[in-house]
């Protein structure tokens, strides 16, 4: 299948500093949809010539690009010996897609099965041991991915959400019933309507800015990643303004974690034992099973924390990496 030019860009322009340990290149791949994705490959300097490596599909935080925390995480992992992949998600940051700013659990999902097809089919990659790492909402679609996926051998979920949970039932199951479900769907059904009639898509709108008085403390710690020089990225929707404003329409109706239970590949839930998100990551690893599952709660450290270590060493980077290298023999 043949690939878009996507013209990505040249320059280091990620939210961390580039490691002299890695070795860093833009790459393209595609999905099933005939989607081109856009990634930042990393390849630990040192890896011995010829040998194929364990590789490490990375994605998230939902509505971030790779440029932000997947790709540190990509890029720390490389620093510890595997090849890595960052990649931005169909319709968002430099990966092609129309129309722009959509989410949808199916082709999300895709997104990163074809990133498993792309690092199976390099030569400096063993295809028996390939990993995912999804971050925030992109770590349930990780658990989905590695649910639909057996090639897929070992997965971290870090901070994850749920996101079609937060869909149907609101931040904290608030909104769970019908009646403010079939809400939701009128105001988004009215949306359509205005859009297509107007020919244009309405933003929904990033992360608050400025922030209200009585702004959660979860709001106010995504205002300080997100719109401050730790973590802004000028194409990255929280960052900016955010989803098209029906952009994650369809999670309302398809939850994504019906079948954890039948993954049987190695699973780490990792999560801030302080985040307002705790809750999601909890239950997803409820629904697990097998004795090559992990829950990992991060004392003190919060939802965003976990995205970049908070400035406290947050993400345990030693545990990621010996559970990697546990499930993918490295």
């Amino acid at each position: 299948m043949s690939e878009k030019n996507l013209g990505l860009t040249a320059e280091w322009d990620k939210t961390f500093p580039k490691s002299a340990s890695t070795h860093h290149e833009k790459v393209t791949f595609h999905n099933r949809y005939g989607i081109t994705l856009a990634a930042d490959l990393y390849r630990p300097r040192d890896a011995a010539a010829g040998a194929p490596l364990a590789a490490i599909a990375v994605c998230g935080p939902f509505g971030a690009v790779k440029e932000q925390c997947a790709g540190l995480y990509a890029q720390t992992l490389a620093e510890r010996g595997f090849l890595t992949l960052a990649f931005d998600p169909s319709f968002t940051g430099e990966s092609g897609g129309e129309p722009r700013y959509m989410a949808s659990p199916d082709i999300n999902t895709e997104d990163f099965l074809a990133a498993v097809d792309y690092l199976s089919c390099r030569d400096d990659v063993d295809a028996e041991r390939v990993g995912i790492v999804g971050i925030c909402g992109w770590g349930g679609l990780a658990i989905n991915a590695a649910a639909l996926d057996p090639r897929v051998k070992a997965t971290v979920a870090s901070t994850m959400y749920d996101m079609s949970r937060i869909a149907a039932k609101g931040y904290f199951d608030e909104a769970d019933s019908a009646e403010a479900r079939q809400a939701q769907r009128r105001a988004l059904a009215e949306q359509r309507s205005r859009d297509y009639a107007s020919g244009t898509y309405e933003r929904a709108g990033g992360v608050v800015d400025p922030l209200p008085a009585d702004a959660p403390q979860f709001v106010r710690d995504y205002h300080d990643y997100y719109k401050t020089a730790r973590g802004y990225h000028p194409r990255s929707l929280n960052s900016n303004e955010g989803w098209n404003a029906i952009g994650t329409q369809s999670f309302l109706n398809q939850p994504i974690l019906a079948y954890a239970d039948e993954i049987e590949s190695a699973v780490m839930v990792l999560h801030g034992a302080a985040a307002h998100s705790c809750y999601m990551g909890e239950d997803a690893f409820s629904r697990l099973t097998g004795d090559n599952k992990e829950l990992v709660l991060v004392p003190g450290a919060t939802h965003t924390d976990l995205y970049d270590g908070g400035g406290k060493g947050a993400i345990p980077w030693d545990k990621i990496q010996g559970f990697f290298e546990k499930y993918l023999q490295q």
